[in-house]
């Protein structure tokens, strides 16, 4: 066999075993940090602290899979004195029935609904919440997304954790839910739970902090001082930028002691993926070389590329078989700590991993996909300093369009 190949096959090899490296590493700390938020309920349980206002802003669109279970679990948390703020662009918006359900469901909670069609700038999210932020009443703003589901807790732990010595911003870790359990959203999920939720938790080992824009929680004066959310309207990766103006100020990004959960929602193998696509293709555009380096968590995938260098070699097929059950062993790992069992997903871990790397030298090689019904553009955009953020451009018209 030609030395080149046996090269290949041997640089191949030594990924995937950094990657199961990476893998165990992950499951394991995330299997400490659910210990760690079982400790801090137990302290919630015991204290008796006087507990500051909240305002919770909520951007919808359309009623999408699981939503009244993701913004039911907002309506009952077990906390004191917040309020909701929901927010729409269109009167004939479906997730409006929901809200109003919701808000019969539970008369006490106060919830003001906004309704404006106003657009400020190619990020849809962030208008909807300059739209909405004339509503809230209270200094400490959670800004949560409408697919999330949280536990009772889930505000006690944001505000404990901003409240520490130093910390600008919080966020939150998430994992993947299937909405109805199919094949398609557990191979969904099991990309954020097996391969995105790891890698996460090793970043954050390692020191970086990063904001997860699942939750973003924040003191008014923070907002204000870094610009209010005008300073993020332009920018598609919204909670990339805020967590860099907030880094910028010397303050911390703490992740709250609390685990959420994201539905994937997604009916179709192509509905899957040109959702990772648009993903991909924005990370790929905020981070390149950390998106690049993230090819590490597809073990499986340079398992098999080196079988295919090498394929007559014992060492190239065992250690296919040693990163599958690495690989299998992990996910159960993380499938318990998460509390989200994928089954169906845990036979197609090399389909999944062979899945991620096909998004990823599609998001490499473009820059066009489809949005909430509309072709447009990621084009990144440069700033003052050496970070870059992405904005969205509509077709021929070159009209900015909000994500």
């Amino acid at each position: 066999m030609p030395l080149p190949l046996t090269i290949a096959a041997g640089f191949c090899a030594l990924v995937s075993a950094a990657g199961n490296l990476q893998a165990l590493a992950g499951a394991t700390l995330l299997a400490r940090f659910r210990r760690t938020e079982r400790s801090a309920d137990e302290a919630l349980r015991l204290s008796d602290r006087a507990w500051p206002a909240v305002t919770v802003l909520k951007p919808l669109h359309e009623n999408e899979p699981l939503l009244e279970n993701a913004l039911e679990s907002v309506f009952t948390q077990d906390y004191p004195d917040f309020q909701i703020v929901f927010g729409v662009q269109n009167a004939e918006d479906t997730a409006l029935p929901v809200i109003e359900r919701l808000r019969k469901r539970y008369p006490r909670v106060p919830v003001s609904v906004v309704i404006n069609p106003q657009e400020h700038g190619p990020n849809r999210k962030v208008g909807n919440l300059m739209n909405m932020y004339g509503e809230a009443r209270h200094d400490i703003i959670v800004i949560s997304d409408s697919d999330i589901h949280a536990s009772p807790n889930y505000l006690r732990h944001v505000v404990t954790s901003l409240e520490e010595a130093g910390t600008g911003l919080v966020t939150t870790l998430y994992a993947g839910r299937p909405a109805a359990g199919t094949l398609v959203q557990q191979i969904g999920a099991c990309q954020i739970n097996h391969n995105f939720l790891p890698g996460v938790m090793m970043s954050r080992f390692l020191g970086r902090q990063d904001c997860l824009g699942a939750t973003m929680a924040l003191r008014r004066q923070t907002l204000e001082d870094i610009g209010g959310l005008e300073a993020l309207v332009d920018h598609v990766a919204d909670d990339a930028e805020l967590g860099q103006l907030i880094r910028a100020r010397g303050e911390n990004i703490s992740i709250a002691p609390t685990l959420t959960h994201t539905t994937v929602g997604e009916h179709s193998l192509s509905d899957l993926l040109a959702h990772e696509l648009r993903w991909g293709r924005t990370v790929k555009n905020v981070a390149p070389v950390g998106y690049g380096l993230s090819a590490i968590q597809l073990p499986l995938f340079w398992a098999v590329t080196a079988v295919l260098f090498r394929p007559n070699a014992w060492w190239t097929w065992f250690m296919l078989l040693l990163t599958w059950l690495v690989r299998a062993l992990g996910s159960r790992i993380m499938d318990r700590a998460t509390e989200c069992p994928l089954p169906a997903a845990i036979p197609l871990l090399i389909a999944r991993d062979w899945l991620s790397a096909a998004i990823m030298v599609g998001s490499a090689r473009g820059s066009r996909v489809a949005w909430r019904g509309r072709t447009v553009h990621i084009a990144r955009r440069k700033r003052n300093s050496a970070s870059c953020a992405t904005s969205f451009q509509a077709g021929a018209t070159h009209r900015s369009v909000r994500s």
